[in-house]
């Protein structure tokens, strides 16, 4: 297996922006959630599902935090956790997502419940605010999808006012859904000297997804006055919901009936696939 990248930045594929749009505005992340018979319904039965099978969203959001505050949301995919921000009573709410797909989700998703948002597509490394425009900025597993993830921070960093809070996030590099995507398309695939990074730029969600050490992530968010960094296990290490569904088959379904569980909760809590940073500026 690869040993720890020694890079946070190299020279992205100048047409990789367009391949993660594409990906992602072919089904938003979660859209294998949205079912019922309705609108309503689909967004409704996405919102629950999202929950139960993520409940450390919810903890790491938290959500009330954007009563009376400028909250920007980076990502906003179907517009779940958009619609809880709008719900705690925000001074203003902007969204913003690469692709027109999530915009227009979460559009449909605030006129049927009857809140309201700045929602626009845009790009992450480039945000289109002024400096020091906004209290908290939330985006969850979205910057490790852009083609320049230290920039995009860098952006974060910018348009967050002094004081204000940015929660944030982003792919473990050293995780149990790593380990087992390398299983898959290292030794399994005949190739068992592929890295890490080849792995997750290849085979997890969009082209050219990237993961970080904890180390990387410190350095990518140097420029805040304070961070609070740390791994978190996600329903993915476990094998639980609809993971997985980009590498159906036979040996995933058996892998879920017998996946240890229990051990990786207690022993594995190190190798989770989730970094998550609180930062102020």
């Amino acid at each position: 297996m690869s040993a720890t990248p020694t890079s946070v930045r190299g020279a992205p594929d100048p047409s990789l922006k367009q391949q993660v749009r594409d990906f992602w505005d072919r089904e938003s992340c979660g859209e294998t959630y949205a079912v019922g018979e309705d609108a309503r319904a689909k967004l409704h039965a996405h919102q629950r599902t999202r929950y139960e099978l993520e409940p450390y969203i919810c903890d790491f959001a938290q959500f009330l935090d954007g009563k009376g505050k400028d909250v920007l949301e980076i990502g906003v995919g179907m517009g779940a956790d958009h619609l809880e921000w709008a719900k705690s009573k925000p001074r203003s709410l902007t969204g913003i997502d690469l692709t027109p797909r999530a915009v227009e989700f979460t559009k449909q998703r605030f006129q049927l419940f009857g809140y309201e948002s700045r929602l626009e597509v845009g790009d992450a490394e480039n945000l289109p605010f002024p400096d020091n425009s906004f209290d908290l900025i939330y985006s969850w597993g979205v910057l490790h999808h852009s083609p320049d993830t230290p920039r995009a921070i860098e952006q974060v960093q910018r348009v967050l006012r002094p004081g204000g809070t940015a929660r944030i996030m982003i792919y473990h590099y050293f995780s149990v859904v790593g380990y087992m995507l390398w299983v898959r398309y290292g030794p399994m695939s005949g190739k068992p000297f592929r890295s890490l990074a080849d792995i997750y730029a290849n085979h997890l969600e969009s082209p050219g997804t990237k993961a970080y050490t904890v180390k990387q992530t410190r350095e990518m968010c140097r420029k805040f006055t304070h961070s609070n960094i740390r791994v978190a296990q996600s329903f993915g290490d476990l094998l639980q919901g609809a993971v997985g569904q980009r590498h159906r088959g036979l040996i995933l379904t058996t892998t879920k009936a017998l996946w240890p569980r229990w051990f990786i909760k207690r022993f594995m809590k190190n190798h989770g696939a989730m970094v998550l940073i609180d930062a102020v500026k």
